[in-house]
């Protein structure tokens, strides 16, 4: 029996609502009691209809809505609840009994429209529930509910990363991809919803793009040349006398042309591979950057490539490997062609490699933002998007047209004068929309990357003998990471370790398979790997002072006693362990929290919960500890084992777990047959015996998806 292999899963029509556990307390509280309402203003896609329609799911209320259509009708977005022909004093009248009124896109009212919302909430006897986006220009009376201090004002941020994660957990998308995609949308989940449903789609087609896969450079720690295996798997060496036509080929110093998206020349004139290079000289295939053997086939030529002087296809390594009857390479290790999602061996997830689908929805939110008349504007927009992860000096731009560009929030320019595209997203759609000649003109240039990657890997490397892993930018890394491209082993190695200390445990696996794709055999990223999955073990290296600091995490602070360095963080935790004090326990956790350390500063409140002799300190240390733990990606570590929630009901676990799911108290007692007094009672136990004040924390403490 054969079964097919699953494709990564398409999202449901409507995602779960996932995180804003504060936010979502106060919409709630402010549709209740005799508060008069609230404004949620936010960037386009942030989630603001979402959010009230959760805080709103349940009671009775009234909904309109702006619309760009119905901008010059008076009360267009009240004709469903007003008579045909009404004034606005018999409006505001008539609509004085409803309880709960939420105002959709208040930013697009019309005049009168948005006058009956203000004179709602100055008679203050309708609760008001208003969304308006930023960027936009709102009515005047609109605008005059916050400016005024009529109602309050929640200006709704980017959805937080660990939260992104959560809600695409069901994507089984791998963490390197979800990261690309949190980092590429800034919170517009509705942009993160498109990017995703084509990511996931299965069959989706490979997006027309002259972006190429990925940029292959010079990295700095081997050759470059010909002679070099090939990266790519469909890169293929053809023979002497053939020619091959893919886009950005570039000549050698002989009569010979290789193929190969993105293709440069380096210092000495050789010619550097791109995707799909054809080397001269010989006829051998080679898949992924040293990952695996070669295989004898007749001579090919890359994705696009023609044979030579018939304008038929040329097999790509597929159909040249059936040819030569040797099995085909294992792509779930290696790059696929751009467009495709691939498997991650072992692990059940999936990886996008190669340039984001730049689809109709995507081309049109950014569409009012590259369309640049002013002169010179466009050509530094493209420059910059074909320079991509590298800047580029602002003394090699047209410095009238990027004081523009930078005073629309279009670029970055930093203190050193170095310039970059200010939305990661851009690059991709300038990328894509640039004809053929101009990509292989302006992505002819391409530098090499090796010295950027070490700056990278020196800058972490410093980072972490200070102790202090809180974020570096690495843009350089991800870039060639996202694009498929081959890391460095020790580059990969650093990554991982980085990620594993901040506690990005799954992050930090997923670095080290990146570097064991290029370098199958490197104990640095085995040993970063097993780590990440399988926790400390006590057998590092002695020098290391995080191998020294393992033995405080496993509860033996002894034998690290003396070996720590002194007056450390690390120090002061072993010196609290030793002497089980909870209090400094819990201010160590404090201080390595602050420093980047989530899952050391879980471990440390789990160990704090047990010294305390307080039953009250002790659940809060036990709550802080869960709610740390929870976004260290599945951490499981000796010292966070047998935590448990404190000894509550069934009925408060009951109560507690649709709770954290998202659940009011009012949607609570109806579906356990209660009254809303008695969730309200259990909750307030259950918050007493888990050390928290509030539901926002219960998300982190109980995992809904194990008791769904």
């Amino acid at each position: 029996m054969s079964t097919d292999e699953q494709h990564p899963k398409t999202p449901e029509p409507s995602w779960p609502f996932t995180g804003r556990a504060e936010e979502l307390e106060l919409v709630r509280g402010a549709s209740a009691g005799r508060r008069p309402g609230i404004v949620v203003t936010g960037p386009a896609g942030h989630g603001k209809t979402r959010l009230i329609t959760e805080a709103v799911r349940g009671l009775d209320h009234a909904r309109v809505t702006g619309t760009p259509e119905a901008r010059d009708l008076p009360l267009a977005a009240f004709a469903h609840l007003l008579p045909d022909t009404v004034s606005l004093h018999r409006a505001l009248r008539a609509l004085s009994g409803v309880r709960v009124l939420v105002v959709d896109d208040a930013q697009l009212l019309d005049e009168t429209s948005a006058a009956l919302v203000h004179q709602l909430a100055v008679h203050g006897r309708t609760r008001l529930i208003v969304a308006a986006a930023d960027g936009v220009r709102a009515p005047g009376a609109v605008s005059r509910l916050w400016t005024g201090e009529l109602l309050p004002r929640l200006s709704l941020g980017p959805l937080p990363g660990e939260d992104t994660a959560r809600l695409l957990a069901g994507t089984a998308l791998e963490p390197l991809t979800v990261r690309r995609l949190h980092r590429t949308c800034r919170g517009d989940l509705r942009l993160l919803r498109d990017l995703v449903t084509a990511l996931t789609a299965p069959g989706h087609p490979a997006p027309a793009s002259a972006e190429p896969d990925w940029r292959t450079a010079c990295l700095g720690a081997e050759p470059c040349g010909p002679d070099s295996p090939a990266p790519g798997p469909e890169a293929v060496f053809a023979g002497m006398d053939r020619r091959t036509a893919d886009l950005g080929a570039a000549r050698t110093g002989t009569d010979r042309m290789t193929a190969g998206l993105g293709a440069i020349r380096d210092g000495s004139g050789r010619v550097l591979p791109g995707l799909g290079t054809v080397c001269a000289g010989s006829d051998r295939v080679r898949a992924g950057s040293g990952a695996g053997p070669a295989w004898s086939v007749p001579p090919t030529a890359g994705l696009g490539a023609t044979r030579a002087g018939t304008g038929r296809p040329s097999p790509g390594l597929r159909a040249g490997l059936a040819a030569s009857g040797r099995p085909a390479p294992d792509l779930a290790t290696a790059v696929t062609a751009p467009g495709r999602p691939v498997r991650v061996s072992g692990t059940g997830e999936w990886a996008w490699r190669g340039p984001l689908p730049v689809t109709a929805a995507v081309r049109e939110r950014v569409a009012a933002h590259l369309e640049r008349s002013g002169p010179g504007e466009r050509d530094v927009l493209d420059r910059l998007a074909f320079a991509e992860p590298l800047p580029l000096p602002a003394d090699d731009l047209d410095l009238d047209a990027l004081e523009r560009l930078e005073a629309d929030g279009l670029v970055d320019v930093g203190a050193q004068g170095a310039v970059t595209l200010a939305h990661p997203l851009h690059g991709a759609v300038l990328r894509a929309s640039a004809g053929r000649l101009r990509a292989r003109r302006l992505g002819r240039a391409a530098p090499a990357y090796g010295p950027a990657l070490d700056a990278e890997r020196r800058a972490l490397v410093r980072r972490m003998e200070r102790l202090d892993v809180r974020p570096v930018p690495t843009p350089v890394g991800e870039w060639l990471v996202a694009h498929g491209g081959p890391l460095p082993a020790r580059y990969a190695e650093v990554r991982a370790r980085f990620a594993r200390l901040r506690g990005e445990l799954r992050e930090a696996a997923a670095w080290a398979r990146e570097g064991l794709r290029a370098a199958p055999s490197d104990d640095g990223c085995r040993r970063e790997l097993r780590l990440a999955e399988d926790g400390p073990d006590g057998t590092g290296d002695p020098d290391d002072v995080h191998a020294r600091y393992d033995a405080v995490r496993l509860g033996e602070p002894g034998r690290a006693a003396g070996r720590l360095p002194a007056g450390s963080v690390f120090a002061r935790h072993a010196d609290a362990l030793a002497r089980g004090d909870g209090p400094a326990l819990d201010r160590a956790a404090e201080a390595l929290a602050e420093r980047g350390f989530t899952l050391y500063a879980a471990e440390a409140h789990a160990q704090a919960a047990r010294a305390h002799r307080d039953p009250s300190a002790a659940r809060r240390s036990r709550t802080r500890a869960l709610t740390l733990a929870r976004r260290c990606q599945g951490a499981n570590t000796p010292a966070l084992a047998g935590l448990v929630l404190g000894e509550l009901t069934a009925r408060q676990r009951q109560i507690v777990t649709l709770a954290a799911a998202g659940l009011s108290n009012r949607e609570i007692a109806e579906k356990l047959t209660l009254s809303v007094r008695t969730v309200g009672n259990h909750l307030y136990g259950a918050y007493t015996r888990l050390g928290t004040g509030d539901r926002t924390a219960l998300p982190w403490l109980v995992d809904t998806r194990e008791t769904a």
